[in-house]
């Protein structure tokens, strides 16, 4: 190979030469259009996820020529930013040649709550009614609103209990933004006694103390694991700093809404709670990784955390805000934390644990965002809010996302030993007409359990000798005119998108299920032969609990399948 007497441009002995690289060229104009959005921000790596959001909501897609320029920008290879792009739903890659999506998409969620609400024949409604040229429907997972379903959102506005009538007249309005609900702000907070209880701790307070009152408390994860809440710092505490904290609040189990509940209504309840957690472990920044569904608290945390700088409760950049893309692996502890360091949510092999290597390699305290709710809470009001609390035996309160069949969907705070007949009840009891006939007590990765155990208290431990368990709570009721069989069959579709696609167990499995399922007659021998092998084999829960609609749907409703 020879230079050419143009710099830079190779050629060999024979022929013209090349005037350019190799590979796709550098577009001067989408170049200034990225740096234009990026603007100051430190081209550091851990922030791919949100510069791809930048793009995506200014051109309503990622384009070829923008990931060229992203890539130049942040000096990362263009496969490394397609292969994080495209493992999230919210992002349009869009190769060049081919058609950008339309500018408004509308998401119509099709989880099992929505499902029973008639979302299928809405989601057809709309794709014979409007111009596909100019709106794009799609389905989407749980969107975290069971409790108003059948729900959609257009653009960032979420319609509940949507019908093509509502979603023609928000078009015509051009209503596609988010609508902020009415909270509690942080001078209201305040002037309640708001943050006194982090004051006094910051200023003499004993972490150990604190533990043992969470301990006491009763207080356990409330992501689902249950793992008992005080016990995490002292094992994050044992390791050598920088440590950090990084809040779960990818709350995506179809049928789970009381994270959003609580942060549209009480947000400084929860940032107190995490400023709490974070000085008991002494972490150096906490991460709130939020998903990209719940737009309106994604906003009010913008606010709230600008509002804690301002007010000198926290330090300016201490609480790190970062935005999901539609993944609902990410609720899973490492995958999260993979996410919030810009990489595809994928589940991190085991040990080591997140307590010792977390985020960056360093020990991170992770916990729900209802966990931090009641962190603050008992710090202010005293355990006995919660280990004063007894029903059937069980200590404590449970904060219940109901939907399905009942007369009035919601969140509802129960005793601990509440059982689901108490739960309906709560929620106004069964529609006109309607008999209970099962019901998911902590959502799809739960399964289903027949009517006639209705007496077993929905609570942590006390549903695994039944071949279930309570996970987040999200209690959806089904009626004698639901079939198991076709809840089932919904709750692996989205099992079957929703896998990483990691590990083969999970990804092949959940696909082999849902064709399995759509049988006349399912091969109950096959079956249990598949789930045996997702249960034993997949690298994380999502693969692992996967099987449980199936086996329980086997096991009682036999004439069904």
């Amino acid at each position: 190979m020879a230079l050419d007497e143009r710099k830079g441009v190779w050629k060999s002995g024979k022929g013209k030469g090349r005037h350019t690289p190799k590979g796709r060229q550098l577009d001067d104009t989408a170049l200034e259009e990225v740096r234009a959005l990026l603007g100051d921000r430190p081209r550091e790596r851990d922030l791919l996820i949100e510069y791809l959001h930048l793009i995506q909501d200014a051109h309503g897609h990622i384009s070829a020529a923008h990931l060229r320029a992203l890539s130049e920008e942040m000096r990362i290879g263009q496969a490394e930013i397609y292969e994080v792009a495209s493992f999230y739903a919210h992002f349009d890659v869009i190769k060049e040649g081919e058609t950008p999506p339309p500018a408004l998409t509308i998401r119509v969620c099709d989880s099992l709550s929505c499902e029973l609400a008639g979302a299928q024949a809405l989601k057809q409604a709309l794709e014979d009614g409007l111009d596909p040229g100019e709106v794009r429907v799609l389905r989407a997972p749980c969107m975290g609103r069971c409790d108003t379903a059948p729900v959609l959102e257009l653009g960032h506005n979420h319609i509940d209990h949507a019908t093509p009538e509502k979603v023609q007249a928000a078009i015509a309005a051009g209503d596609t933004h988010v609508h902020l609900p009415d909270y509690e702000t942080l001078d209201a907070y305040r002037a309640s006694g708001g943050y006194r209880a982090l004051e006094d701790l910051r200023t003499g307070g004993d972490w150990e103390a604190v533990q043992e009152t969470m301990l006491e408390a009763g207080l356990r994860g409330l992501g689902g694991a249950g793992f008992p809440a005080g016990k995490k710092w002292g094992f994050v505490r044992m390791n050598e700093g920088p440590r950090y904290i990084a809040v779960n609040g990818d709350e995506g189990e179809p049928g789970t809404f009381k994270d959003r509940y609580y942060l549209e209504r009480t947000p400084h309840l929860f940032l107190e709670g995490m400023l709490i957690a974070a000085w008991a472990v002494e972490a150096d920044k906490a991460f709130v990784y939020m998903r990209d569904e719940y737009p309106a608290v994604l906003e009010i945390l913008r606010r709230e955390i600008a509002a804690l700088e301002a007010a000198g409760i926290v330090a300016p950049g201490y609480i790190d805000l970062r935005r999901g893309a539609g993944a609902y692996i990410c609720g899973e502890e490492s995958a999260m934390i993979e996410s919030i360091e810009g990489k595809r949510g994928e589940p991190r092999h085991r040990p080591p644990f997140v307590a010792k290597v977390g985020v960056f390699g360093r020990p991170t305290l992770v916990h729900n965002v209802e966990t931090l709710y009641w962190v603050a809470r008992i710090c202010r009001e005293g355990g006995e809010i919660l280990s004063g609390v007894e029903k059937n035996g069980r200590r404590g309160l449970r904060s219940y996302s109901v939907s399905g069949r009942v007369a009035a969907p919601g969140m509802y705070l129960l005793p601990a030993g509440s059982t689901i007949r108490d739960v309906i009840e709560a929620a106004g009891g069964m529609p006109e007409g309607h008999v209970l006939k099962a019901y998911q007590p902590g959502g799809p990765s739960s399964g289903l359990l027949p009517a006639s155990l209705d007496d077993v208290p929905l609570d942590f431990d006390m549903l695994q000798p039944h071949g279930s368990f309570i996970g987040s709570a999200a209690v959806v009721v089904l009626s004698d005119r639901d079939s198991a069989k076709a809840a089932a069959l919904n709750m692996l579709r989205f099992f079957e998108d929703e896998s990483c696609g990691q590990c083969t167990p999970c990804r092949v499995g959940c696909e082999k299920a849902v064709k399995l399922m759509q049988a006349d007659r399912w091969d109950r021998g096959l079956l249990e032969e598949l789930c045996t092998a997702m249960s034993d084999a997949s690298i994380c829960g999502l693969g692992q609990a996967a099987p449980n609609p199936i086996l329980l749907t086997m096991a009682h409703f036999p004439d069904e399948v």
